[in-house]
């Protein structure tokens, strides 16, 4: 959703019609054997079968929602629930047909920024259609346009509404809209809605009126590590700061950069991600650096970003949009010292086991502190009990609660229809042209 989405909907279906013509290929749908006929033996309770869909997929490589699928996904196979989980075609990558025991079903998407994750959850969906199972659960309320699919077929289906994705910036005004409607469109299509964070949860209700449920991520548990992966990045266990982060403007990774640089900090400022579609503010970000700062990129080994999480000075964390954050979870699972930008999210994870900050002014003062070292102790101990209160078991104990109530018709969604139900808010300083674009959309 950028600016040359004025048309997103429009293309993503026509756009899509090769997706769609090979959801009338798929291989036929399983068949289920017939009870024996001797005498009735007692039989293990089957759980509920659900279908993840609106993610890359997994193994997850690339964001929180795919480890959320991944850490949720193969705990509720333990418990007996049959998963699906909807993969995203890679180019050069296998496609496996089992994972941590989740079923994977590879389908196709358009290759275009905008469209990518529309037209790969538009496929998904009508392969559930055609491959039904008990429930639903759908990642990013972008993707709500698509529930009447699963809806009209009887499905009942969840939404993982994520975070205040029309406040980034880098949507446009049009991709901005269009997350608004999508929310209205969750809240009256879903049987359930999932957030991840109580700050989410009250917008909903403020926005909305609508209740969702509060399923926050999990803290992986980070194992001690040497830090031996480091030497090679001419780093020093303890002696380095850290911001692991993609490069939108929301994640002020710019501001980190600028506080860094204006500080008096000895340590250097290692900076961890990208932005393939944002060069312009990629080079700001680069602009603003000086030569104390070691930019690594995307990085993908997952033992040397423990190390780097364990063996940082500081974790510094710029995100302000997006509900609870799996980075800062690991950081915290690591035992970091970690430094937030001050919104509701943050203050939520966090709690009193780290600081925060407002401007490039107070994160100078606040580095040189903690490179004096009488911070570190007191604050690693913090974060890492904080941490403990995040628990997968815990969250995905939530998840399969909902699955079997979504499966027992235990959630009832509204009628299908366009009307969306939000409420003058805080929240609602575009309501008159996001009721302009509902308008044009019921034409």
């Amino acid at each position: 959703m950028n600016r040359a989405h004025g048309g997103t909907m429009t293309h993503a279906v026509q756009d899509a019609s090769p997706l769609i013509q090979e959801h009338r290929d798929v291989e036929r749908s399983r068949t289920v054997e017939p009870a024996a006929l001797a005498q009735p033996q007692p039989q293990p309770h089957r759980r509920a079968s659900v279908a993840l869909v609106g993610t890359r997929g997994v193994p997850a490589r690339y964001g929180g929602f795919e480890t959320c699928v991944e850490e949720v996904g193969k705990r509720l196979v333990q418990q007996g629930f049959e998963v699906t989980v909807y993969c995203r075609r890679s180019p050069g990558e296998p496609e496996l047909t089992e994972y941590e025991g989740m079923r994977l079903v590879y389908r196709r998407a358009v290759r275009r920024r905008v469209l990518e994750t529309l037209t790969h959850t538009l496929a998904s969906l009508l392969h559930v259609r055609r491959h039904r199972v008990d429930s639903v659960i759908v990642f990013n309320a972008a993707n709500s346009i698509w529930l009447p699919l699963v809806r009209s077929a009887g499905i009942p289906v969840a939404v993982h509404v994520d975070g205040l994705e029309w406040r980034r910036g880098k949507w446009g005004l049009i991709g901005q809209l269009y997350y608004r409607v999508a929310e209205s469109l969750a809240v009256r299509w879903a049987n359930a809605l999932i957030s991840d964070a109580k700050g989410i949860a009250s917008y909903y209700a403020e926005e909305f009126g609508r209740d969702s449920i509060h399923l926050a991520y999990g803290a992986p548990e980070v194992a001690p590590t040497s830090g031996d992966s480091l030497e090679r990045l001419g780093l020093t266990p303890g002696r380095f700061h850290l911001v692991v982060a993609r490069f939108e403007p929301e994640n002020h990774v710019r501001e980190i950069i600028e506080g860094y640089t204006a500080s008096a900090a000895e340590f250097p400022l290692v900076v961890v991600g990208s932005a393939p579609y944002a060069a312009e503010y990629t080079q700001q970000i680069h602009d603003a650096a000086d030569d104390r700062t070691l930019f690594l990129g995307s990085v993908w080994d997952q033992e040397l970003l423990n190390d780097l999480y364990q063996h940082s000075a500081s974790y510094l964390h710029g995100h302000s949009v997006g509900g609870t954050n799996p980075s800062l979870l690991r950081a915290m699972g690591a035992g970091a010292v970690c430094v937030a930008y001050d919104v509701v999210f943050n203050r939520e994870v966090l709690a009193d086991s780290g600081l925060f900050f407002t401007a490039p002014s107070d994160l100078a003062l606040t580095l040189q502190r903690i490179e004096k070292g009488d911070l570190a102790g007191t604050l690693r101990t913090a974060a890492r009990r904080r941490a403990d209160t995040y628990s997968w078991d815990g969250v995905s104990q939530g998840y399969a609660d909902l699955v079997e109530e979504l499966a027992q018709g235990r959630h009832v969604a509204p009628r299908l229809g366009l009307r969306s139900r939000r409420r003058r808010s805080k929240w609602s300083h575009e309501r008159r042209l996001l009721n302009l674009l509902l308008a044009a959309l019921r034409r």
